[in-house]
């Protein structure tokens, strides 16, 4: 994914989104032919020439300076995450490169699978940037047992692509138009933070030729974090999930993040979690009974 084409993308998409108003600038005549601000109106904003801004939405960074990105992130009114966003993009793209990350592990250290194991009250995960789930623990098999039971040829569970292309992902993600919103958002996150991320970009492009419901979000531009939210879910076995979910990085493991989801002590959805307990550990008990009979 060139990272030029991003950056041009990102730009008219954010000074598309603005209206003279929004940006307290007098809107001379009444028939515009730009969609939200000119491109000198967000120059004169940035307190840049309209060549110069002209220059970076093309994508031709250069050697940008903080204080012209911390401008032009003003003008455009971009938030905390777009921000981070556009400095991600303007490294990528700079005369002098960042050094390389690390390449990202596939493999989740036992260290790590042993405090998603003893999360016993609470469906724990650890992810990658793509949204693969590499490990989790037997409650969030359980909650996520419709996605394991969608797992390619190889066994990786993906999130998005279930979310985009199993038809079940509209009845199990209560609200779906807001969990796809979001996911394309913070994949956009994860793109910007490395555009030579080969597996992700290969990802985005499948998803953008089977699902134009993808492509249309992912035109879009939009980009969030995922460190904290709530998850509106629908379990077949126990119903209706309200659930919140914190996301931590594990600065040892590039791209990986550990995610816990929790619910309100006292509440419906707690009592569920522990139906759904039961649920996987009787599952769990039966199987074994099985491999033993296949065993002997």
């Amino acid at each position: 994914m060139d990272p030029r084409d991003e950056i041009r993308e990102f730009l008219s998409s954010r000074r598309a989104k603005i209206t003279p108003e929004q940006a307290k600038l007098p809107a001379y005549g009444g028939n515009r032919r730009v969609a939200g601000l000119r491109r000198e109106e967000v120059a004169m904003l940035a307190g840049v020439s309209v060549d110069y801004y002209t220059k970076l939405e093309r994508g031709n960074f250069g050697s940008v300076s903080e204080g012209v990105l911390y401008s032009l992130a003003q003008a455009l009114q971009l938030n905390e995450p777009e921000r981070e966003h556009l400095f991600h993009l303007a490294s990528s793209s700079a005369t002098i490169k960042p050094g390389r990350r690390r390449t990202p592990s596939q493999t989740v250290r036992q260290a790590v699978q042993r405090v998603v194991d003893g999360l016993t009250d609470a469906p724990a995960f650890v992810r990658n940037s793509r949204r693969d789930l590499l490990a989790a623990n037997g409650l969030g098999r359980a909650l996520y047992s419709e996605l394991y039971a969608d797992a390619d040829a190889g066994g990786t569970v993906n999130t998005v692509r279930y979310l985009f292309l199993n038809d079940g992902a509209r009845e199990f993600f209560r609200d779906w138009p807001k969990a796809a919103a979001d996911i394309v958002a913070n994949l956009r996150t994860e793109i910007g933070r490395d555009p030579h991320d080969q597996s992700l970009t290969e990802l985005i492009g499948e998803l953008s030729a089977k699902s134009r419901e993808f492509a249309a979000l992912w035109a879009a531009h939009d980009v969030r974090y995922h460190d904290t939210g709530s998850k509106a879910l629908h379990h077949r076995m126990v119903g209706d999930l309200d659930l919140s979910f914190e996301v931590m990085d594990l600065p040892a493991d590039v791209g990986q993040s550990l995610i816990v989801y929790g619910a309100e002590p006292g509440s419906v959805t707690e009592e569920r979690l522990r139906l759904l307990s039961i649920w996987a550990a009787t599952n769990e008990q039966q199987a074994k009974i099985e491999e033993a009979d296949i065993n002997r």
